[in-house]
């Protein structure tokens, strides 16, 4: 291979990685996962689920999965260029709460549409893949 079309494809490599950060596209980064994958805060399961969406590293739960008698809204809120205003519930389990451990996206960017209402949780929440 010559050093002119080496070159070449080194700048289209380039030009692709600049694309990707300039126009990330989360349509392309995210799997339905099909076998069950459990929340668990406190060895108690406060959601589990066959079927979840893996963005990011992140499992994001169908609300009916969530066992909402451990979740308490809070007023927290952040902001990702990418998906949009992510809302947040604390979880509360036997008196202890884990503020903040949950997130959704009640409005997502049309790019994360695919999580819309989906429940994430983080901070010391396990997720168990089985």
């Amino acid at each position: 291979m010559s050093k002119n079309v080496v070159f070449r494809h080194l700048n289209l490599i380039s030009a692709y990685k600049q694309h990707r950060i300039e126009n990330p596209t989360l349509r392309n980064r995210y799997k339905t996962t099909k076998r069950m994958i459990r929340a668990i805060w406190r060895s108690i399961v406060i959601a589990e689920s066959e079927t979840t969406v893996e963005l990011e590293g992140n499992h994001y739960f169908p609300p009916e999965t969530i066992k909402s008698e451990f979740l308490k809204d809070s007023d927290h809120k952040t902001v990702c260029s990418v998906k949009g205003e992510a809302s947040y519930k604390s979880v509360v389990i036997e008196g202890d709460t884990n503020e903040n451990a949950a997130w959704y996206y009640p409005e997502p960017k049309e790019e994360a549409s695919h999580i819309k209402n989906l429940i994430a949780f983080w901070n010391g929440v396990e997720i168990i893949d089985e």
